[in-house]
This record gives structure tokens, sequence and C-alpha cells, in this order.
């Protein structure tokens, strides 16, 4: 069940959707201290649950060991007891020889006895000493993903702000754009526009003014000419005798 638990977390936070909570944050600085906070919080617990999985591997094999000790002594005594007994039984005691030689049994069965312990703890010293190399490359595995998230950290953050920068700016540009004909701009625009096209106006009635006048002049001008001329040639076409009876008579 430790086993499980401590990877069953591990990967729910190597599932754990980053780009997500980024989305959805105001301040996607925090997101990240708070990702960090809580996969150390979680290596911490990692690190008591694997530190108590590997003592209690410690302990059987400390039992182990003692087993196999008290095999290897239980052997040493039920020898020492069969030689006694054959040391008995050499010397015609009989009795004493048998003494001795159910001495060495019962230390036969003790080294027995130690010896099934220690062989039944084989299997289970094999199969924890897996479960905690496992626990130790997957502790390993989250501190190199804690290392990378912390170098990751602070460029995830300045990317996250400068794209929310160039949100910021692309929204300014948008509400100041010169060809909405709706902005203050264009409007101001158009409002130049129509006064340079008054003073043009003006300008051009100005000088409509001006060429009617001297068209005008043009015109007297032209006029006088003709009277002039009128006048000489009906000078011309006088008798000289009339002319001078004219003057008589005005005399």
């Amino acid at each position: 069940m430790a086993k499980q638990s401590i990877f069953g977390r591990i990967a729910t936070l190597a599932k754990a959707n980053i780009n997500a909570l980024l989305d959805a944050a105001e301040d996607p600085q925090k997101i990240l201290d708070q990702l960090v906070r809580d996969y150390t919080d979680s290596i911490v617990d990692a690190e008591g649950a694997i530190a108590e999985t590997i003592g209690n591997l410690r302990l059987l094999e400390d039992d182990h060991r003692a087993d196999v000790q008290n095999a290897a002594d239980w052997g040493r005594k039920a020898l020492a007891a069969s030689l006694k007994a054959d040391e008995y039984r050499a010397a015609g005691n009989a009795a004493d020889a048998d003494k001795f030689d159910n001495l060495a049994k019962i230390a036969l069965q003790r080294q027995i006895g130690a010896e099934n312990e220690a062989r039944a703890a084989e299997p289970q010293i094999a199969a924890q000493t897996e479960v905690v190399d496992k626990l130790k490359a997957g502790l390993n595995g989250m501190k190199q993903k804690l290392e990378q998230l912390k170098s990751k950290r602070s460029e995830l953050a300045a990317r996250a702000k400068s794209v929310a920068a160039q949100a910021k700016v692309a929204d300014a540009v948008k509400s100041i754009d010169i060809l909405d004909p709706t902005s203050e701009v264009s409007r101001f625009e158009d409002k130049i526009r129509r006064e340079e096209a008054k003073v043009r106006g003006q300008a051009e009635l100005a000088a409509s003014s001006l060429d009617a006048q001297f068209e005008a002049l043009e015109d007297l001008g032209e006029l006088s000419e003709v009277d002039a001329r009128l006048a000489a040639l009906k000078a011309a076409q006088k008798p000289a005798g009339i002319e001078a009876q004219t003057y008589r008579v005005i005399e």
C-alpha cells in the first residue's frame, strides 16, 4: 500500500496540466511557486515513506542474519554434543553418551528451525529490496523534475507576462485605430479636411472675383477704342465745305 500511495501521488503530479493552470491564473508566477511547493512537499512525504520502507527492509535483513547466525551456532553446539557423546560411548558410559546425543538432536532441531526461518525471509527481503530500489529511483526522478520545474519557473513566468503585455498593447492599438471612422482621430482628420477644402473654396472664389474685374477692365478698354475709331471714321467722312459752314454758324 505504501508503494502504491507514493507512486500514485507521483503519477498525479506528473499528469498535472500546468498549461491549464497558467491559462486560468491571473498571476502565473504564484501558480508556479505553489506547484514547486506542492512538489517539494510531496517529495518530503515520499522520503518519509521510503525511509520507513527501507527501515522495514533492514529489520528483515537483521532478522535473517540473526537466523543464519543462530543456525550456525546450533550446528556447532550439535557437533560439540555429538563429539562428547562419542567420547562417553568410547569410555563405556552409555548413559552420558545417550544424554549428549539427545542434546545434539535438540541442537540440530534448533538449527533446522533457524535455517527455515532464514529461508522464509529471503523472498520477502528480495521483494522488499526491489520495492526500495524502485522507490529510490522514483524519488530521484521527482527530484530531477523539481529541479527542472525550478529552472523553468522564471522562464515560464516571464513568457506569460510577455504574452499578457503583448495582448494589452494589441488592445490599445485596436482601440486607437485611425482607420476606424467612428474613432476620435478619424473625426478630427475629417474636420481638418473639411476646413482645408473650405479654404481652397475661398481662395478659388477670390480668384474668380479678381478675374471678373480684370475682364471688365479689358472690355472697357475695347469699348473706348471702338468709340475712338468710330469718331475718327465719321470725321474722315465729313466734306470740307460742311465743316467750314459749321464753323461760321458757330461763330
